[in-house]
């Protein structure tokens, strides 16, 4: 068992096992006690989760250079004095399957002693809202792992660009080296891609060639092997990082991975504002004809209804906001409001995450889309579809 999870309370007593119990009511799982009732274990199929409660004097130890997560979520962790401990077996018997578990265990505590949950793993902690969007919406690896940059050498390239938190998966963390400031953002975008597919179980295997999403091939190495390559890059550089990694390096193992990062480069860069204007007209005239064959769609017709508009994040924290246009499928319209699911979440944050409810003011849609069976309708099909809906 590994103690991937702290359930941080003011509480000093632990939640009785009878209120623990009726959290999992309805759902196949046994709750066992251990520790003279200050413990239990969940199990649920394969899965068997350890929660052991303790209560000290001081607040537990943690890392404040690596802990991201909100202020007043920090301030409670500093606050707390109870603490759950969460342990399971990483990696069986699927990689995302324990965590999950544990996750909605932790939700379930969350119920009845208020608190934050610190992620050991990723140095992140989460509020009660942040645990019920995890465990609720869909798969964001952006909610498991820290991304953690590092000056490593002098130059252009001076940046390993490392993860925390796969080892709740059973996998290894993710490094790339020779990274610019530039490269950042399409550097995230490609670690988050992989992670996604390690923690789910179907990542590479090492020293085999794979392809990114974009066609791009790349190895992953064991960093045992990969680091001996690396030129000019201080030993003391991974001083608190003696785990073990995967390294990502190209085909020909070599470290510079500019072409692969390519690609990731271009979902970054801005739309030209004249298309953005001509695709913000379009949108709000057909918006009228656009509505209402929507309303009147079939219960199975195959028709997807998707609408564009501007989200405020803020990838600094709670500074400077910048807008995120995002797609969203039209599940309904109430009042002069669009409602819908995103289908996409936001790139620089998790502020709006991908299958969240959200409600949009019609005028502030600034692009629309029709799909027919998975299949994007083209400009001369869309317009077909909707000029039946002009008034004769």
């Amino acid at each position: 068992m590994k103690e991937v999870y702290i359930l941080a309370t003011e509480r000093t007593e632990p939640v009785s096992l009878d209120l623990v119990r009726e959290g999992f009511e309805g759902d196949e799982v046994e709750v066992v006690p251990m520790d003279g009732g200050r413990g239990f274990t969940v199990k649920s199929g394969e899965v068997a989760i350890e929660v052991r409660f303790e209560a000290r004097a001081e607040p537990i130890p943690v890392d404040e250079e690596l802990l991201s997560g909100s202020d007043e979520a920090v301030e409670a962790l500093s606050k707390a004095r109870g603490y759950y401990r969460i342990a399971f077996e990483p990696g069986k018997p699927q990689a995302s399957v324990p965590v999950f578990e544990a996750l909605w265990c932790a939700r379930n505590l969350q119920g009845h002693a208020e608190g934050v949950l610190l992620d050991l793993t990723a140095s992140k902690v989460h509020d009660a809202a942040d645990v019920a969007e995890i465990t609720e919406l869909d798969f964001d690896i952006r909610d498991h792992v820290n991304l953690h940059a590092v000056e490593a050498i002098e130059g252009d390239t001076p940046l390993w660009v490392h993860t925390h938190g796969m080892e709740k998966f059973g996998a290894r963390d993710v490094e790339i080296f020779h990274l610019s400031e530039e490269d950042l953002n399409a550097a995230e975008a490609f670690i988050n891609e992989l992670c996604t597919d390690l923690a789910f179980g179907q990542g590479p295997e090492a020293h085999s060639a794979v392809e990114t999403s974009a066609g791009d091939t790349f190895i992953l190495q064991p960093s045992e092997e990969a680091r001996v390559n690396l030129l000019g890059v201080p030993l003391d550089t991974f001083e608190g990082h003696e785990g073990l990694y995967l390294t990502v390096v190209s085909t020909q193992g070599r470290h510079n991975l500019s072409e692969l990062l390519k690609p990731y480069h271009d979902r970054f860069r801005q739309e030209a504002p004249e298309r953005s204007a001509y695709l913000r007209d379009r949108a709000q005239k057909l918006l009228p004809m656009f509505k209402a064959r929507d309303q009147r769609k079939g219960l199975m017709e195959p028709l997807t209804f998707l609408a564009r508009a501007p989200f405020e994040v803020h990838p600094e924290g709670d500074g400077e906001s910048i807008a995120e246009h995002l797609w969203l499928e039209v599940v309904g319209w109430e009042e002069g409001k669009l409602l819908g699911k995103l289908i996409d979440g936001a790139a620089h944050t998790t502020e709006w995450r991908k299958g969240a409810q959200v409600e949009v003011e019609e005028e502030m849609v600034d692009a629309i889309a029709l799909g027919r069976e998975g299949r994007p309708l083209d400009e001369e099909e869309m317009m077909t579809l909707l000029n039946a809906e002009r008034p004769m």
